[in-house]
C-alpha cells in the first residue's frame, strides 16, 4: 500500500476539532484529564522490592575452583589466570584491584 506523504496529516474534522474553542471547552472540564484504571487490578501486577520469595527455588550448580583461576584477594572474585595482574605478599590481585 502506498502512501502519499505530501497529503495533509489531518482531516478536516480533526482540524476542527483542534480549534482554540474547542480547547478551552475542554480545558474546563473537569473530567477531562482523569484516567479510568481500575486500582486493584494495578495493584495485582505491582510487585514491592524486598517482596516474599520464599516460596521460589534457586538452583545453581557451583564448580570448585578451576587450575586455570586464581581468587583475588582484593575483589575475592575467581578469576581466570589472564586476568592476573600481581602478587603481593603471597596473594594474588587482578588487573581491576592492582590498578
Amino acid at each position: 500500500m502506498a502512501t502519499d506523504y505530501d497529503a495533509p496529516r489531518k482531516t478536516e474534522e480533526e482540524i476542527k476539532e483542534d480549534s482554540i474553542e474547542e480547547l478551552k471547552t475542554r480545558r474546563n472540564d473537569q473530567n477531562s484529564g482523569r484516567v479510568d484504571e481500575d486500582e486493584v487490578e494495578a495493584a495485582e501486577s505491582f510487585e514491592l522490592p524486598g517482596a516474599d520469595l520464599s516460596h521460589e527455588e534457586l538452583t545453581v550448580r557451583v564448580l570448585p575452583r578451576q587450575s586455570d583461576e586464581f581468587t583475588c584477594a582484593g575483589c575475592f572474585l575467581v578469576r581466570h589466570r589472564s586476568q592476573l595482574a600481581e602478587t603481593r605478599n603471597g596473594q594474588e590481585y587482578c588487573f581491576d584491584c592492582a590498578g
